[in-house]
């Protein structure tokens, strides 16, 4: 046994091969769903999952997979579980690794390996994952020892949902696999080396409960930790006690109800205006859960001119990492925040509020609505209506992506899954699939673009074989639509390999055993909304948009947060 377990007292033991040993342990971690595709080094395991009792789904490709595994964990805010082969089976995952990893998703990833005795002999199908994976994962091990693969399992289980969250891959040779041992009830996980801190600091929280009473233009900006700490309920008591307006990153949209009197939406490069602008203009800054990221603060040396900063986050290595923080709090979010509420005063800040009042009318999150053309926009509002704001959401990446977060409101956590950090596209369809094994009884909506949607189409048969009812809204102009509005406003319209001939993409959706719907004009919106819902199955809408239209407002590369193009457009359709 490894250091890291002791045998319990009085237990029996028995013989299992390594591949019964994985299965245990998957079941003993209370896993429901797995995610996987099968290869030559792993076929000792899946003989052993023939008789497991966790769901099974596999994927048209190991990418796939791994998003899938990806938004179950989003959903539920359990572990994922993603299983994939050696060689190239390994490398298929690194997108979807990279990606959790940007975004702090608890993931663990089991690859095949060939023979230890045939490491570093370039073997078929042998590539050095742990090599390869060490920097897209939070941890990573191979397993050389049958001995010590519960153990290892375990620790991976651990490591991948606590702290700040992220993948961990353990890869396991086949020798491994069919090795067999002696098998002991499990004792205690026990790693020294590894003990995130959950506990603020007393005297940090009060002086940040102080610089919040003090405060006369506060605006709380919170980010995904929020969700990943299901800290969403202390959040608003917080908010709501100390009268702060609420802002969130991309990650962070549905932490707070974006239906309450206090919040601003989302900020950054294609936040509300009226976010941003607010940031800039408050004296105290209060980031939950977030890292101050690029999309975010645009240009460093301008962003918050005149604010303190105040910085809660499970992660040291956060604190001060890109912008100086002056009043540091390192810890879980829902252990601090109702610590914090309670030393928080309630404040009026009617000015403040009068001020944002001023810039949400001014600049309001809108479109021309007179132009013939089926807008993007009007078709997020359609599906947003018809639902109620209910559905589950996952986007790809894109001009669709920034319009679902600035069109669709959401109202809990868990309910907007998208690729933040990494920007992947062809996240959208497998994290739906991912999203629907989750919470089989809700409605999954993927908004996707044209050129996002052709990176991973093949998973709708995945969605078709296992009888999932994701609904696919393709907003499809096309182009790769944000790469041609960087040409259109960058490059003088230079419209160099952006545009693209797609198939018919509701046919398409009916060859792969899907509904497959087309909508071309506004005229049928509703209708086609209406159908799109009503299908019992998976269901592929492929709306025809406005071709060029553009997301506003936007913050140019380098530029400072209030330096937005597009504002003009919003004023004068405000």
């Amino acid at each position: 046994m490894s250091k890291t377990e002791t045998q319990s007292a009085g237990k029996g033991t028995c013989i299992k091969t390594g591949a019964q040993i994985i299965v245990d342990i998957l079941q003993e971690q209370g896993v429901e769903t797995v995610f996987g595709y099968l290869g030559g080094v792993v076929l000792p395991l899946f003989d052993k999952i023939y008789d497991a009792k966790f769901n099974f789904i596999i994927p048209r490709h190991e990418q796939g997979g791994c998003h899938m595994a990806d938004a179950y964990a989003r959903a539920t805010g359990k572990t994922g579980v993603v299983i994939a082969t050696s060689g190239p089976g390994a490398t298929n995952l690194t997108t979807g690794l990279a990606t959790a990893n940007m975004d702090s998703v608890p993931l663990v990833a089991i690859t095949g390996q060939v023979r230890s005795d045939l490491i570093g002999n370039d073997a078929f199908q042998e590539v050095d994952t742990t090599g390869i994976t060490r920097p897209i994962t939070k941890h990573n091990v191979i397993v050389r020892d049958v001995s010590e693969l519960a153990s290892t399992l375990r620790e991976a289980f651990h490591i991948a949902n606590t702290g700040r969250k992220g993948p961990v891959l353990v890869d396991i040779p086949v020798d491994v696999a069919v090795s067999s041992i002696e098998w002991t009830e499990p004792g205690v996980i026990d790693m020294p080396g590894y003990k995130p801190r959950l506990t603020g600091h007393a005297k940090q929280i009060k002086t940040a409960a102080q610089a919040i009473n003090s405060s006369q233009r506060p605006v709380l900006y919170v980010g995904g930790g929020i969700i990943s700490a299901n800290a969403s309920k202390q959040l608003s008591e917080l908010a709501e006690k100390a009268n702060v307006p609420v802002t969130m990153t991309l990650m962070g949209l549905g932490a707070f109800d974006q239906k309450k009197p206090l919040s601003l939406d989302m900020l950054g490069m294609h936040g509300a205006a009226y976010a941003n602008f607010a940031v800039q203009e408050s004296d105290l800054l209060i980031s939950i859960g977030a890292r101050f990221d690029d999309r975010v603060t645009g240009s460093l040396k301008t962003f918050c001119p005149n604010a303190k900063i105040l910085h809660i986050d499970i992660d040291p290595a956060s604190i001060s990492k890109n912008v100086k923080v002056d009043i540091p709090v390192v810890g879980d979010a829902i252990q601090i925040l109702p610590e914090l509420a309670a030393l928080c005063e309630h404040k009026e800040r009617k000015d403040w509020f009068a001020r944002i009042a001023e810039l949400k009318k001014r600049y309001p999150l809108t479109y021309d609505k007179q132009n013939g053309l089926l807008k993007p926009q009007m078709v997020i509002e359609e599906v947003y209506n018809q639902t109620k704001g209910d559905a589950i959401v996952t986007t790809g990446v894109g001009q669709h992506q920034m319009w679902a977060a600035q069109f669709f409101k959401y109202s809990r956590p868990r309910q907007f899954i998208t690729s933040g950090g990494l920007g992947t596209m062809g996240f959208g369809l497998p994290a739906a699939i991912g999203a629907q094994a989750a919470c089989p009884d809700r409605t999954v909506i993927d908004f996707d673009g044209d050129s996002s949607f052709n990176m991973t189409l093949t998973e709708l048969s995945t969605a078709v074989m296992y009888k999932l009812p994701v609904k696919v809204v393709l907003l499809n102009n096309g182009y790769m639509g944000m790469v041609r509005q960087w040409q259109e406003l960058f490059y003088g319209k230079r419209y160099s390999q952006s545009s693209l001939v797609n198939p018919d993409f509701g046919k398409l959706a009916q060859a792969m055993g899907a509904t497959g719907l087309t909508c071309e004009s506004k005229d049928n919106l509703q209708e086609t909304v209406s159908k799109m819902l009503a299908s019992e199955g998976p269901c592929v809408v492929d709306f025809h948009i406005e071709p060029e239209e553009n997301v506003w407002p936007m913050v140019p590369s380098g530029k400072s947060l209030h330096e937005m193009d597009g504002i003009d457009i919003l004023e004068r359709l405000a």
